[in-house]
């Protein structure tokens, strides 16, 4: 049986593959295949697998053909938005197509990407409370509320995401009133997820899934009950998402959102109770005091041992816990009065008990406790150190093959160790396949000589100033990415007197904006920090060269890195080799994976960071990086520009 399934797999591959027919001038690559035969061993042996499977691979084709070919009930989950449409409006549907099979397929956002028609109704009801700007947007909303089938944000094409009337208007998990609302039977997010769950084939993300797994979305049936394979691409994301939804965070929005529908209900359902609006706008004061106390600093984190002595902070505490004691009372005796009320009364006591669990000290050594707080806003979060256990007891209630995937995941040269120790994955078989793509011909590796130390004063001013002459040879076309906002804010200001293409600031406009101008542009140099190592698809010539200032250690000033690194020591290990390094080298192959996209891409990669060449791990890092060429010399850059053709 599983030699049959296999070969069936191998013959899509055949010189008669049926992709050719449905997709023009395909053609089998020798990774593609291997890849696609091992997930079919795992779909028939039930075994767990992890693939790093270099760009150009064809990764989700080599996943979907064994899937597809096993008719087995599946969930596929991304890391991203971008590839999570593409795999449902694109990908899918092709295969499919070629196999000449059929599958009802279904694509799950989070709540928050559809209309709540419940909170949309208040709003209107209620439009004293929006600003102007807020208000224009809602009547937009509301004329697209009634021909949208699908409740979607993304369909009203003409409203950015980053929308102020979005928030108002969508799907809130705290808000939602579930089977209980008076507008169940025609709400968007009940429909999508019933859809779903009469999906053969359903496509997610990881924050999506990791909620149903973790919290089993209330008013909602589990996404998983029958699911006979799960895959998880873009996989190396995988630990950082599973760690916010095994731990427990409050939010000063949280606090915020509860007096607002306190208010709201105040005036609709109980006017009477003068008191209850009295006691929305303690609750507020007190979420602002409570952020007050932390200071004027608008970023600051640390762990809540660092601040439990600070008698402000914990004066604040004691209002705030006083104020949740209220907002119990009052709305213990107000809950009948409607079904938000009792919504309310159940917040009140979730975030309350909250408040207290995420405030007390906490005597386990695997969690941490800490705080961020923002301009206005502040959370409070518990995050395990360790979620091998928690994630390993998830995957043992589903009997099913449990397959990962990305582009990034293995640290050098085979080693998948870091990946499997945080995911608890040690029956995990694992594979590494390079990427088809030629890099000795498309891309150059440079790396500038006499380069301070990154810990020197004036190390991002020499570096910027180096590159500039790269710059030119490669006529603007670069992605500068920094490791922190202050490094980029000072090559920012460096750079735009004297720079003579367009300069694109991360901040400046959101993401998405900035991406779509560099596009336009073919000829902008864009400066970022994290949120541009990944994610980021800008094929051909428009981007040719990747500039990166340092290599991308986490600051070990983080508290969150600061008490992961004293868990490893405590328990005998290295942190540096267990768990720094691995990161930063992932992170690192992210950047380049920006370079080259395609067969055609050319480009050159930059990294000025002398420690690549005068410590150790250096090594570390080159061994993982696909071969190419690498220089010292600029007048190399030059020529590479020069004599690589636009497109090869």
């Amino acid at each position: 049986m599983q030699d049959a399934f296999v070969h069936q797999v191998q013959q899509v591959f055949s010189a008669q593959s049926p992709l050719g027919r449905v997709i023009p001038g395909f053609q089998c690559r020798v990774e593609q295949q291997q890849m696609a035969e091992q997930i079919a061993l795992a779909i028939a042996n039930q075994a767990q697998i992890i693939i790093e499977a270099g760009t150009g691979t064809g990764k989700t084709f080599a996943y979907l053909i064994p899937l597809l070919l096993s008719h087995r009930k599946a969930i596929i989950s991304t890391g991203t938005k971008n590839l999570q449409e593409q795999l449902f409006l694109r990908d899918l549907p092709l295969v499919a197509k070629a196999l000449a099979t059929t599958c009802k397929t279904a694509l799950l956002k989070g709540r928050a990407n559809y209309l709540c028609w419940r909170r949309l109704n208040r709003c209107q009801q209620e439009g004293l409370f929006l600003s102007k700007e807020t208000a224009q947007e809602l009547t937009l909303v509301a004329t697209w509320s009634k021909t949208t089938k699908t409740g979607e944000t993304s369909d009203l094409s003409y409203l950015p995401e980053d929308a102020s009337v979005w928030p108002h208007v969508t799907s809130n998990s705290d808000a939602c009133l579930g089977a209980n609302c008076d507008q169940y039977e025609k709400c968007f997010l009940a429909k999508a997820r019933q859809k779903a769950q009469a999906a053969d084939i359903l496509v997610v993300n990881h924050h999506l899934l990791m909620a149903d797994l973790v919290l089993k979305d209330q008013g909602f049936g589990e996404l998983l009950p029958n699911v006979g394979a799960v895959i998880f691409d873009e996989a190396h994301q995988l630990p950082e998402t599973a760690a916010n939804f095994f731990g427990e965070t409050l939010s000063a929005k949280q606090i915020t959102e509860l007096a607002r529908d306190i208010k709201r209900e105040y005036m609709v359902s109980a006017r009477d109770m003068k008191s209850l609006s009295t006691l929305a706008d303690s609750l507020e004061k007190s979420a602002l005091d409570f952020r007050l106390a932390f200071g004027t600093e608008q970023t600051l984190r640390g762990t809540w041992e660092d601040i439990r002595n600070s008698e402000k902070i914990q004066k604040a505490l004691a209002q705030l816990s006083f104020t949740f004691n209220q907002a119990k009372s009052w709305l213990e005796i107000a809950r009948t009065r409607s079904a938000e009320l009792e919504n309310c009364h159940r917040r009140a006591n979730t975030l309350a008990d909250k408040l207290k669990s995420l405030t007390e000290k906490n005597e386990a050594q695997d969690v941490i406790q800490w705080f961020e707080t923002f301009k206005r806003h502040f959370t409070l979060n518990a995050t395990p150190l360790n979620i091998a256990q928690h994630f390993i007891k998830y995957m043992n209630h589903y009997n099913c093959p449990w397959i990962f995937t990305s582009a990034t995941i293995a640290t050098h040269q085979n080693d998948f160790q870091y990946f499997s120790n945080q995911m608890g994955l040690t029956a995990a078989k694992s594979l590494k396949l390079a990427s088809p793509f030629n890099f000795q011909k498309q891309a150059l590796l440079y790396l500038p000589k006499n380069m301070p130390d990154p810990s020197a004063r004036e190390y991002t001013k020499i570096i910027t100033e180096t590159m500039m002459p790269i710059l030119q040879y490669s006529r603007g076309r670069a992605f500068f990415l920094f490791t922190s906002f202050r490094a980029l804010y000072e090559a920012e200001q460096i750079l735009r007197p004297v720079i003579n293409y367009p300069l694109l600031v991360q901040g400046e406009q959101p993401k998405t904006k900035l991406l779509e101008q560099f596009r336009t542009l073919g000829n902008a140099i864009l400066l970022g920090t994290s949120s541009f190592w990944e994610g980021v698809d800008i094929r051909g010539e428009t981007l040719s060269c990747v500039i990166i200032d340092k290599l991308p250690f986490a600051s070990p000033g983080d508290p969150i890195m600061k008490a992961r690194l004293n868990h490893i020591r405590k328990r005998g290990g290295e942190p540096f080799y267990e768990y720094q390094l691995p990161q930063a080298v992932i992170s690192l192959k992210q950047g380049l994976g920006r370079l080259i996209r395609d067969q055609n891409d050319t480009g050159i990669l930059v990294i000025c960071d002398p420690r690549l060449q005068t410590r150790s791990y250096g090594k570390v890092f080159l061994s993982s990086l696909p071969k190419m060429r690498c220089t010292q010399n600029p007048e190399d850059v030059k020529k590479f520009f020069i004599s690589t053709p636009q497109s090869l």
